[in-house]
């Protein structure tokens, strides 16, 4: 690899880029579509800490297919209104993203919980939750949900009953569905980045400071 620039062309499309896609009153609050698509509107290059460039195979599909962001956009305002607190749409999230190895959405997913005040202890060990004493209840089980819907190949019976109706205890079935639609978007999500390798970088910040502040105009 080649030494980076200190700051690509690409780059700086995304960052209109995220302008752009927030001013999108069909944006949900938990920032889902338009982080990923914003963010990575052309920041396909970015130096890592020794100074080498990390580059996307191609800019983000999302933005290159036509509709493709919309739709995205679309899912996330869908469950916007269902009562299921901001927190734990960013902690299913970020839980997602750690397991399928997407690098923005973690970063953009836990720096979203910071800025909600989350503690550090919570955020960290999210990654944990089964042995860590930081947890509600319902937390535990849209965790668990995740789990089971983002490692659909590795069991027999997927989404176990025990899964699910530990999921149910918690949240209302317009809850259920929104927390299905909302593990389903993001995994879509993580399997387009990780597909075209986009990078994560200094943007992210910016990115998670919408989702907040869009989850806090929504509530």
């Amino acid at each position: 690899m080649r030494p980076a620039p200190s700051r690509t062309r690409a780059c700086a499309i995304a960052n209109r880029a995220d302008e752009t896609a927030w001013a999108d009153p069909q944006a949900g609050p938990t920032g889902t579509s338009d982080a990923m698509v914003a963010g990575r509107a052309g920041c396909t290059t970015h130096p890592n800490s020794e100074g080498l460039t990390m580059k996307a195979r191609i800019e983000n599909p999302a933005m290159l297919l036509p509709g493709a962001r919309e739709a995205f956009q679309r899912l996330g305002a869908s469950v916007a209104s269902t009562g299921i607190s901001d927190t734990t749409l960013q902690m299913v999230e970020l839980r997602a993203s750690q397991i399928n190895g997407c690098s923005g959405c973690v970063d953009i997913h836990s720096r979203a919980l910071e800025h909600m005040d989350e503690s550090s202890e919570r955020i960290h060990l999210i990654a944990a939750w089964r042995e860590a004493p930081y947890f509600s209840d319902g937390e535990r089980a849209a965790l668990a949900l995740t789990e089971a819907m983002t490692r659909l190949a590795d069991h027999r019976d997927p989404v176990p009953d025990e899964v699910w109706d530990a999921a149910a205890r918690h949240f209302t079935e317009e809850q259920l569905a929104a927390l299905v639609v909302a593990i389903a978007s993001i995994n879509a999500f993580n399997r387009v980045n990780v597909a075209t390798r986009q990078i994560t970088g200094e943007w992210t910040d910016q990115i998670a400071r919408h989702v907040v502040k869009h989850a806090a105009q929504a509530a």
